[in-house]
């Protein structure tokens, strides 16, 4: 049995929540540009959640930019399965739920003209998209065409579609939300828009009403969505659901969309009164540094350790007493206390908490050779600023930190290339440096096997400070550095976490 409309009322709802006939009966109120799993997965998820409590009463029409195949979701009347595993307040979470949120798939190269038509439905109230980084790029072309190659110009003609269909009423403007992964996504897309529209010539009092009427939100996204999962946990799932879905997908409990929006934004997006992972406010910055720092920083100064001591992912470090101890000290005595925003306490701690349920989780295999991925560039993005900031706040060395430069360059010293390719070695075994910075790191241990360490963190054009100026950091990430190299990962994480005890 394929999951779909007419088949929903054979499922057995014992262990799956199933949508109400009357959700099929709701305007489409959002436009929303992307198919991917993490749309589906997080703002269709609170939008479906809503519409069950009878909150939102709103569907999504989904526009689907590339390809024009659009069966998967036509098959099955674009139901799809979220199956939700994973750790939330230290509990295990396993539920399955049917999302009825989105109503259709339109492939744009083959229904422009629908898409058109949405434009002009005064139902309509949000946009929201996730076309990659790359979909938020200025391409210079005409909204005319059938349809606009850009993600912005398809926008822009959407917009013009309904200026027009109302005759530039003001209380006719939409919401747009941007949650690609690029800061202030929002804005930039206005930007864009905004240059598009004067490229093509629009009248004044369009242009006077896109920006009047229409507001572009920033918003940050942060859940985990896998996707389908591998054949053999697919198959058990379906089975246990007693249904087939193509679309079925994983995610993990946690979920967090930060929107920023004043009181018109709260009122369009009442979909975000039915759970705590909405946040709508004025300034979302304070979730963007909890984000790349506790989470994202703590993954990043991980890796290199957790790679060094065999461990393959995230969730088989989280049991290992060693490495999990080191990761919930960093946060609490240095990550949490030096995030260079605004941050008290309490909501540093409490989203610190979050991060070791996800790290922990046994249903998501998160590889740490993939967190490694550019190393050098993510602890410049993501350590760096804290780094600096813990030095400015307690004028000393951050041992976790310093720990964590020390085993990123064990990890970094590339000592063989073939074919343009640089590689590392570790107990007799080599892997791959997929990082840019790997050509320098091999040239620097080439050539300056013995002052390695002082020859990279003391490169400015690296790290675009100069690090020497900060007191005892370079000494002590050296000595952690032989450490780690003469006596091994393990060996030189334990002594180091035995003499942190002591000090504490």
């Amino acid at each position: 049995m394929i999951l779909s409309k007419d088949n929903l009322k054979l499922i057995a709802a014992e262990n799956v929540v199933v949508p109400n006939a009357e959700i099929f009966e709701l305007p489409e109120k959002v436009l929303q540009f992307g198919t991917g799993v993490l749309l589906r997965g997080l703002p269709d998820y609170f939008i479906d959640k809503a519409n069950r409590e009878g909150v939102f009463n709103g569907r999504v029409a989904v526009v689907k930019s590339t390809g024009g195949n659009t069966s998967e979701f036509d098959t099955q009347d674009a139901l799809y399965t979220l199956c939700v595993r994973g750790i939330e307040n230290g509990q295990p979470v396993s539920e399955n739920i049917i999302s009825s949120a989105i109503s259709r798939v339109i492939a744009a190269e083959k229904d422009w003209q629908a898409i058109l038509d949405i434009a002009k439905s005064a139902e309509l109230q949000l946009v929201v998209s996730n076309t990659t980084e790359v979909g938020i790029q200025y391409v210079e072309e005409r909204i005319e065409s059938n349809p606009p190659t850009s993600f912005p110009a398809k926008l822009l003609a959407v917009l013009y579609e309904r200026f027009k269909a109302f005759n530039g009423d003001n209380s006719k403007g939409l919401v747009i939300v941007a949650t690609e992964l690029i800061p202030d996504n929002g804005t930039k897309l206005g930007e864009i828009v905004l240059k598009l529209a004067h490229h093509n010539q629009l009248e004044a009092n369009f242009i006077a009403w896109l920006a009047s009427a229409n507001t572009f939100c920033n918003s940050l996204v942060d859940r985990i969505v896998p996707g389908k999962p591998d054949a053999e946990a697919f198959a058990a799932l379906q089975e246990e659901l007693g249904y087939e879905d193509a679309l079925l997908s994983m995610t993990e409990p946690y979920r967090l969309w930060a929107i920023e929006g004043g009181k018109h934004v709260a009122d369009v997006l009442s979909f975000a009164t039915v759970d705590e992972g909405v946040i709508i406010a004025e300034d979302i910055e304070i979730y963007r540094e909890l984000k790349v720092r506790l989470l994202n920083g703590t993954h990043t100064l991980s890796s290199g350790i957790a790679f060094l001591l065999g461990i393959d992912t995230v969730k088989n470090a989280m049991t290992n007493d060693l490495i999990s101890n080191y990761i919930e000290t960093l946060m609490a005595t240095e990550i949490g206390p030096a995030i260079p925003y605004e941050v008290d306490k309490k909501q540093s701690d409490a989203f610190a908490n979050a991060v070791k349920d996800r790290f922990a989780n046994p249903s998501i295999e998160h590889l740490w050779t993939s967190i490694a991925f550019q190393y050098t560039m993510k602890l410049k993005i993501r350590i760096l600023p804290l780094l600096l900031n813990y030095y400015k706040i307690f004028n000393q060395v951050p041992a976790h930190i310093a720990f964590g430069f020390a085993a990123y360059l064990a990890f970094s010293r590339a000592q063989r290339e073939e074919n343009g390719l640089y590689f590392g070695l570790d107990n007799g075994a080599s892997y791959r440096l997929n990082d840019d910075s790997a050509p320098y790191l091999f040239e620097k241990y080439s050539q300056h096997q013995n002052s390695f360490v002082e020859e990279v963190l003391g490169d400015e054009n690296i790290w675009g400070v100069n690090l020497t100026q900060l007191t005892g950091f370079i000494p002590e990430v050296k000595a952690l550095y032989l450490d780690i190299i003469n006596q091994g990962a393990e060996t030189s994480l334990s002594k180091f976490m035995s003499a942190q005890l002591k000090e504490a």
